[in-house]
């Protein structure tokens, strides 16, 4: 018998890698009203990725939307990650409608796998209004074509998670105090700065929804840097155990991801094993976007390592 292919979310499609990949799963199958199946990024391989739920979260909250709400634009999200999703397993996604008032719409949104909830939030939206208007000023910091992007650094390296990163990671990320993915800070601190953008342009005509969505997939990469950086921690050390526990988001302006947007990161606190960081994003001197994000930060007891085997234990890591 001759299957029927299932209906999808309408989003652009593009031709260049590995923007057309990450699109594909945000196109979400429709399984019915306020259900949707999506499949899972390959660009961390041991989990599924929390940046990729929640902007598939955005997009599955939008889509129960009817045509007279369509023009409100999603101005936060707060949510849980309550189990580690598996990469092979497809995701369902289902949503709640809370409400549609006469400014606001709310949405609730559960993501599970085999029957078990991976996944919660709350998502709002709100049409286009005027009202009284401030934002704090973008900080000083150095222009991101003086900076090692990190697809380039990720091609250099001939291993597997490096490589990983280089063909499945769709943004472009700038550090401006160096990155901590083989080797810890020379010199903790609290704060840091990263600038990004997608690899590849989104075409012209992409929602400010797809924009959106697509800011939550690239910040969750690194929204727990600022505590990595206080504790001479880095990315690939083998000792180390990151996990998004919470993570809210709220939007206050357009946002352009094919353009550059610079994080500025910080985190006030660190006990427990968890710490929570908090970035503040701004584009063309803009603040645009703020998130907080809880995360789980374990480090597994046994001998440190120093700045010379950092290479070899990134090249062990997931």
């Amino acid at each position: 018998m001759r299957r029927l292919k299932m209906q999808t979310l309408d989003l652009p499609v593009v031709s260049s890698e590995p923007l057309a990949s990450v699109l594909n799963i945000l196109r979400l199958g429709i399984i019915g009203p306020g259900s949707f199946v999506g499949s899972n990024s390959r660009q961390f391989p041991l989990r599924v990725y929390g940046g990729q739920i929640l902007a598939q979260a955005v997009v599955a909250a939008y889509a129960t939307f009817a045509n007279e709400y369509k023009g409100r634009q999603i101005h936060s999200l707060t949510s849980a990650f309550v189990r580690p999703g598996d990469v092979g397993t497809p995701t369902y996604f289902s949503v709640d409608d809370i409400l549609d008032g006469n400014s606001f719409s709310t949405r609730s949104v559960k993501a599970s796998q085999n029957g078990k909830t991976i996944f919660s939030a709350r998502a709002s939206f709100q049409e286009v209004q005027s009202g009284p208007e401030h934002c704090r000023a973008m900080p000083e910091t150095v222009d991101p074509g003086q900076l090692e992007s990190s697809a380039a650094f990720f091609s250099s390296l001939n291993t597997a998670p490096a490589q990983n990163m280089a063909m499945f990671n769709p943004v472009d990320l700038r550090h401006v105090d160096g990155p901590i993915w083989l080797r810890p800070q020379k010199h903790p601190q609290t704060r840091t700065q990263i600038w990004f953008r997608l690899r590849s342009p989104l075409p012209q005509q992409s929602s400010q929804l797809l924009h959106r969505a697509m800011l939550v997939y690239a910040a969750d990469q690194f929204m727990l840097e600022p505590i990595l950086r206080a504790h001479g921690l880095f990315w690939l050390n083998p000792r180390l155990s990151p996990a998004t526990l919470n993570h809210s988001t709220w939007w206050h302006r357009d946002v352009n991801m094919s353009d550059w947007i610079l994080a500025d990161l910080s985190t006030p606190s660190a006990q427990g094993g968890r710490g929570l960081s908090i970035a503040e994003f701004f584009q063309n001197g803009t603040h645009i976007a703020t998130m907080a994000q809880e995360g789980m930060v374990r480090v597994k007891d046994g001998p440190r390592q120093g700045a010379s085997d950092t290479r070899h234990a990134g090249e062990n890591r997931k």
